[in-house]
């Protein structure tokens, strides 16, 4: 089905075309002709299914033909998203899919960890659309850098993510400055119960499009598992970057001390490897995704701060050094390859303290991966089963770990002669 038998305008079809989508993807096809109609939608697909296009193309359209007699542009349409990188994406997506009207939206993109002044200069004379993380929206709020009392549509793009962040609290202050009768979108990988009762509570009679993963929509990401000991994971991803040839890995670790060390190990081994978190300056950030895509940057060590947001053309692995907290994390991570019809792989590091979490992850993803040893690399350190520990005096069965009751029966059963 064309883009056009959406009810989208030739130039945003045509713009559609031009930016590589060879006809909707299924949540696209959902979702436009209902954002087009001005419907509420809560749209629900896997990363890299095409959702920030799904939204942009007809809330450009609807900006299009709604009418504008002000003299100072009024903030149209309202994008909030988690982090500065997702940001600058939809951003640039909506730039890239609006080259084509006949007038072009002013598009201002908002996001903390550089200085406020240039976005306060941005906003001179108003704008149409405004990509915004919470925080610095509410900072140009606060300087009357700009209202949003006549926002006609508000997007929450990785809905989850913004209350997963700790957004709850701003994304309350700022819907309390929006206007009452407006249209809400709410898009995201997945759906956490708080989202799901912020979507009841905002949402008047939404669309739901829950997109299934077929063979045909789901991504070609083989999954790996490898057992190693904790200590020896760097030498192990130095060991597989280079006897595998790997032209670009996207490395996640626990913590922004661990993306520095492992990225500094991985350099003296030879390897062009940056970190990438939360810590470095902006202008950092852009220059790592800027060389990694472009290949200057073998192997970038990253936080989850990366695991939405980052979009990465062919980016052919991704590995968990370390574990993900959460399931829901795991498919952020593995999403980041095997993306628009590409092959990719997941590679993730098992040490033997893990090996019950990713037996939880498997479980709540319907998974099973295989356990692989690689030869110089076998694990010394054994995974902990849990114990059956038998008490005397009921001949009942604990479970792993023991009860106080247990160890002083315990401590008692060995003074006995």
């Amino acid at each position: 089905m064309p883009f056009p038998s959406l009810g989208l305008a030739p130039a945003l079809a045509l713009a559609a075309t031009d930016a590589g989508y060879l006809a909707p993807t299924a949540i696209q096809l959902a979702a436009v002709p209902a954002v087009l109609r001005g419907q509420d939608v809560l749209g629900l697909a896997q990363t890299g299914s095409g959702k920030t296009a799904a939204f942009s193309l007809p809330l450009l359209q609807r900006w299009a033909e709604a009418p504008r007699h002000r003299s100072r542009r009024a903030v149209h349409t309202l994008v909030l998203v988690p982090t500065r990188e997702l940001a600058a994406q939809v951003g640039e997506t909506l730039r890239i899919l609006a080259q084509h009207l006949n007038e072009r939206p002013k598009i201002v993109v908002l996001f903390g960890g550089v200085s406020v002044n240039p976005q306060m200069m941005a906003l001179r004379g108003g704008a149409d659309i405004v990509v915004a993380t919470p925080g610095r929206l509410l900072d140009l709020l606060d300087h009357n850098a700009l209202k949003i009392g006549d926002v006609a549509a508000l997007v929450l793009d990785e809905a989850d993510r913004l209350l997963d962040l700790g957004f709850a609290e701003e994304l309350g202050r700022i819907l309390a400055l929006l206007p009452a009768q407006r249209q809400n979108l709410f898009f995201s990988a997945t759906f956490v119960p708080a989202v799901e009762a912020l979507a009841a509570q905002l949402l008047r009679d939404p669309l739901r499009i829950e997109v299934e993963s077929t063979d045909a929509t789901e991504p070609d990401i083989a999954q790996r598992a490898i057992e190693v000991d904790a200590s020896r994971r760097t030498q192990l991803l130095r060991h597989l970057v280079q006897e595998q040839k790997w032209t670009r890995v996207l490395a996640f670790v626990a913590t922004k001390h661990a993306a520095e060390i492992v990225a500094d190990k991985l350099r003296k081994a030879g390897i062009e490897a940056e970190p990438f978190h939360g810590l470095l300056s902006q202008g950092k950030r852009t220059q790592v995704v800027a060389d990694f895509k472009a290949s200057r940057v073998q192997v970038v060590v990253a936080t989850d701060l990366a695991a939405r947001g980052i979009d990465i053309a062919q980016l052919p692995v991704v590995v968990n050094y370390d574990l993900p907290r959460s399931a829901t994390d795991y498919v952020h991570r593995i999403g980041r390859t095997g993306r628009a019809g590409e092959s990719g792989l997941a590679v993730s590091f098992i040490p033997a303290e893990s090996e019950a979490h990713f037996r939880l992850i498997e479980k709540r993803q319907g998974l099973s991966v295989p356990r692989e040893r690689i030869a110089g690399f076998e694990p010394v350190e054994v995974a902990v089963a849990p114990q059956a520990i038998e008490s005397p005096a009921n001949g009942g069965i604990k479970g792993k770990r023991p009860s106080k009751k247990d160890k002083l029966r315990a401590a008692a059963a060995n003074k006995q002669p």
